[in-house]
């Protein structure tokens, strides 16, 4: 009897060790798996460092809060086209874009059926959203960028692009030629998310070919799990570095523009602290 129980008691001390020594490592798995995100996150923001260019007047295109998007005017003209990816119901820039350059904005988005309208400008909206191939999935037509602007004639073309296609914009950009990208002169975006190793990739890929002139994160998405990013969902111009021209004498992180606004005006509001930029 006696050593029936010793044996009993040797069993449950072993599983609890057993159990005790797999907690541990469960606990040290998320530590390390934490540790990794965070430093991704750090990374991200490094990359995430705009600068102030000498020839760049700034002004806001679309509607006072979401749907806004900051850009170089001055730098726009010539314009053949423009490109509105993620529409939805309305296109406050792509209208504002169509109206004052007299040029056609191709919508594109196969999420949401609505085909906004604009007076006085001239929407071409197709019902596909832009991808890493040419793909139907669940009845959704996806295509690249290349080719999307190659089947409307505008290869070669002086065009400008804004898309906050909600996380699909990673590997669309992958996809697109650099020889493309080096081909446009300004790219309005929301970039979405902060935990997928590709965001590292396609900033730096883009960080070739354009100069990052500003950064605003949307107060619809601040979130502590996001640190040291306030929110993850962030509002960027890419100006082409054959047009723009750095001010090598402005601090790096530039100032915020005070043309940007909370993206919900009755929302707080979650901006980078100065103190907390990387320099």
């Amino acid at each position: 009897m006696q050593e029936t129980f010793r044996k009993q008691s040797w069993i449950r001390t072993t599983f609890v060790i057993i159990a005790l020594a797999a907690g541990a490592a469960v606990l040290i798995a998320d530590i390390v798996h934490g540790a990794a995100e965070r430093k991704l996150r750090e990374a991200i923001l490094t990359e995430l460092q705009p600068v102030t260019l000498k020839n760049c007047t700034l002004k806001r295109f679309g509607s006072a809060n979401d749907g806004g998007y900051l850009m170089c005017e001055n730098l726009i003209e010539p314009l053949d086209a423009a490109y509105s990816y993620g529409v939805g119901f309305n296109d406050e820039w792509g209208c504002e874009m169509s109206r004052r350059y007299r040029v056609p904005v191709h919508e594109y988005d196969c999420f949401d059926p609505a085909r906004p309208t604009c007076d006085g400008g001239r929407f071409v909206f197709h019902n596909e959203c832009v991808g890493d191939r040419t793909a139907d999935r669940n009845s959704r037509l996806f295509d690249t960028l290349e080719n999307q602007i190659s089947k409307n004639g505008d290869t070669g073309r002086r065009l400008v692009i804004k898309m906050d296609i909600e996380g699909g914009e990673w590997e669309s950009l992958l996809a697109t030629p650099d020889e493309l990208l080096a081909s446009i002169p300004q790219l309005a975006m929301e970039m979405h998310d902060y935990d997928d190793p590709k965001i590292l990739e396609v900033l730096r890929k883009l960080k070739r070919n354009f100069y990052l002139v500003n950064l605003h994160f949307n107060n619809w998405s601040c979130t502590s799990r996001a640190a040291p990013l306030p929110a993850w969902a962030y509002q960027v111009l890419w100006v082409n570095k054959h047009i723009g021209i750095v001010d090598q004498t402005a601090p790096v992180p530039a100032p915020m523009s005070p043309l940007n606004a909370p993206d919900s005006p009755t929302w707080p509001d979650c901006q980078l602290p100065v103190a907390n930029a990387v320099h």
